[in-house]
């Protein structure tokens, strides 16, 4: 009996047979192998914003680009009362 060239849920990393067909499972990420980032929290604050706009079907125009910037230097405090709000408003929960 030959090995099987197909890739396992334990080695992902094996090339793939001709033959091989469905899904195999890709072993979970080292963390220590992963790379350090720091997002600034302006710049999180302003994704934040514009997910939480896309979701209450509010498309921002190009003009509003720069309200959401400058809404996104605001303090912590400011930006989840805008959250609650909107929230509130648009009936929907994150």
């Amino acid at each position: 009996m030959t090995a099987s060239t197909a890739p396992t849920p334990t080695d992902p990393t094996r090339p793939r047979s001709r033959g091989a067909q469905g899904d195999f499972l890709l072993q979970p990420p080292d963390p220590a192998r992963r790379v350090p980032c720091r997002i600034d929290p302006v710049d999180l604050r302003r994704l934040d914003l514009l997910a939480l706009l896309t979701a209450a079907g509010i498309a921002p125009s190009a003009g509003d680009r720069a309200a959401i910037a400058r809404l996104s230097e605001l303090p912590g405090s400011v930006h989840a009362a805008l959250h609650r709000w909107l929230e509130q408003a648009y009936g929907f929960c994150r």
